[in-house]
C-alpha cells in the first residue's frame, strides 16, 4: 500500500547581539515539532561574509535536527522488538 505523507520545515536566520549567525529549523509533522538549533561567528581576522554565515549555522541547524530525527527513529524501531542496528545483517527497512 502506497503512503504519502507531508512534513513542514520552516528555517529562521538572525543575528544575536555579539555578531553570531543563528539558525532554527522547525519540522512540523502534524503530530509534533522538532527545532534544531545552529550557529556561526565570524573570526576577527577573516572577511566577513555574511553568506558564509547562513550556511554555516543553517547546515548545522540541520545537522542537529538530522540527529534528533535518527535518535527518535532509533527509540521507535527498538519500541516494535527490533535488535539495534548492530546487533541485526541489514540496516535500515526491508523493500
Amino acid at each position: 500500500m502506497a503512503r504519502t505523507t507531508e512534513w513542514k520545515v520552516r528555517l529562521d536566520l538572525f543575528e544575536d547581539d555579539e555578531g553570531a549567525t543563528k539558525a532554527d529549523v522547525v519540522l512540523d509533522t502534524g503530530a509534533t515539532a522538532l527545532t534544531g538549533h545552529g550557529s556561526a561567528h565570524c573570526h576577527p581576522a577573516d572577511t566577513n561574509v555574511p553568506e558564509i554565515g547562513d550556511e554555516l549555522a543553517a547546515g548545522r541547524a540541520m545537522r542537529d535536527l538530522a540527529q534528533q530525527l535518527l535518535n527518535i527513529a532509533e527509540r521507535d524501531v527498538q519500541g516494535v522488538g527490533a535488535p539495534r542496528p548492530r546487533d541485526r545483517q541489514v540496516t535500515g527497512w526491508l523493500t
